[in-house]
């Protein structure tokens, strides 16, 4: 079974679950894990999910960690390119660890599409 984590910055969190929605069927046959509110808002898909803390309180840094110990398969992270965060250190550690360990990473809905569509 695939591992693939699902993070979103709040101004793309709709965005995200309005994705997750249209792609239920690919995700009904994945682990998910998450960041905690991006987590919770999947969870009222009918899915199920492995949360991690939310993003500002180290849940980019703890599916880090799960990437370096060859859990995660997969990342789709929808940035808020227009928005500044508190965390963004994180997002740019969480980024490096994904080409580092050559894991994919979509970090908008084309390329979110477009990497589900090759797993």
């Amino acid at each position: 079974m695939l591992n693939i984590a699902l993070i979103a910055h709040d101004g793309k969190k709709h965005d995200l679950i309005e994705f997750v929605v249209q792609q239920k069927s690919f995700f009904k046959n994945v682990r998910i894990i998450a960041t905690g509110n991006t987590g919770s808002l999947i969870e009222h898909c009918e899915l199920d999910v492995i949360k991690m803390k939310s993003g500002p309180m180290g849940g980019d840094s703890q599916i880090a960690s799960l990437i370096t110990e060859e859990q995660i398969d997969a990342v789709i992270f929808l940035i808020d390119p227009l928005d500044v965060y508190p965390h963004q250190v994180d997002v740019r550690m969480l980024l490096r660890i994904c080409n580092l360990y050559n894991i994919p990473l979509a970090t908008n809905i084309s390329t979110a599409r477009l990497l589900i569509s090759a797993l």
